[in-house]
């Protein structure tokens, strides 16, 4: 058995970028959401909308994998997926959710945690449309969480939809489309020296926000 070169528990880093309080933060935690993620942006990170999506299944046990953010407002965050895959399911017995997003370049985590609905099949259909055309055949071929023989078997079921659509406009499938996670509460989290990182956490209350430091 081949070990790791160094102890996983000796790895560790000292975090002093930035630092996170209540009177640089925004009141609305969508405000500050967004201030972060234009920031990600600017620093050209890799991938900055891919976010952990943990869900819980029929057992009770928590699920988590690793979505695209496709859409932050007031209204809450969006994501597509296919509504009959694990998560889909998982949404549909139990409507509520958390997202992580982790941008170890900025050294900041952000938390949040909320119910989860489908969106309006029009905006599905729209976002569908917006998709590469090699997206929309594999979202209308992928069974997806289902076993499948090998991997000849998808391929060969891509290239079958690829020829029936070939001069035509490739159909959103029903059980394809969007969610959007209403948030109740959200965590900034921003690396501190000496592990004393500041953590501003947004809670709703109501129609308001109210916003409290945790310890680190």
């Amino acid at each position: 058995m081949t070990r790791p070169t160094r102890s996983i528990a000796d790895l560790r880093r000292e975090y002093a970028l930035a630092s996170l309080d209540e009177a640089h933060s925004d009141a609305d935690p969508i405000g500050q959401f967004l201030r972060w993620f234009d920031e990600a942006l600017i620093a050209e990170l890799s991938e900055p909308n891919a976010m952990t999506l943990a869900t819980v299944d029929g057992d009770g046990l928590p699920d988590a994998r690793v979505v695209l953010l496709k859409g932050a407002d007031p209204e809450g965050f969006c994501f597509y997926t296919n509504y009959h895959s694990a998560k889909g399911r998982q949404l549909a017995a139990n409507g509520k959710a958390a997202l992580v997003f982790f941008w170890p370049e900025l050294q900041r985590q952000i938390r949040i945690r909320g119910a989860v609905q489908a969106v309006e099949a029009a905006q599905s259909e729209a976002y569908f449309r917006s998709r590469p055309r090699g997206s929309q055949l594999g979202a209308l071929t992928s069974r997806q969480s289902e076993v499948v023989a090998d991997r000849a078997s998808l391929e060969a079921r891509y290239r079958e939809a690829e020829e029936r659509y070939q001069d035509a406009e490739v159909p959103r499938p029903t059980h394809w489309g969007g969610y959007r996670l209403q948030p109740m509460l959200l965590e900034f989290w921003q690396g501190r020296p000496s592990r004393l990182h500041d953590r501003l956490r947004y809670r709703r209350e109501g129609d308001n926000w109210l916003r409290e430091r945790l310890e680190p």
